[in-house]
């Protein structure tokens, strides 16, 4: 089983920044795929980004693209989203996912964490 656990979430003023954690145990060296989504109040899931664990590659929706960042640190497990140049419409809870397979929606990742809050005021 893998669990994951989401940090760095809070309130910002739009333009600003903030860098969610996601900490990975269990059998995270199964793990192909990593990435984060997001759910607004109201709003339909959306894919923010995704990251290839073995060769590192990134995919990002076109709403974040420029402004995110997905990364990874393998020594210790955990999976970061820094996120600058932040407006309102990001104000959402963001869920860490993982997953064997890339091939799928990070939406539809097998394995997500609670969440983290990020609200952005204008």
């Amino acid at each position: 089983q893998v669990q994951l656990v989401e940090s760095g979430g809070g309130s910002v003023q739009a333009g600003g920044s903030l860098r969610l954690s996601c900490a990975a145990s269990g059998y995270t060296g199964r793990m192909y795929c990593m990435g984060w989504f997001r759910q607004a109040p109201g709003k339909e899931r959306e894919g923010v980004a995704r990251i290839y664990i073995g060769g590192g590659s990134t995919v990002y929706a076109d709403s974040v693209k420029g402004r995110f960042t997905i990364s990874q640190d393998n020594a210790k497990n955990t999976l970061y989203l820094q996120m600058n140049s932040l407006k309102p419409e990001d104000t959402a809870m963001y869920y860490c996912a993982a997953d064997l397979r890339c091939g799928l929606p990070v939406i539809d990742f097998a394995y997500r964490g609670q969440g983290t809050q990020v609200t952005v005021s204008s």
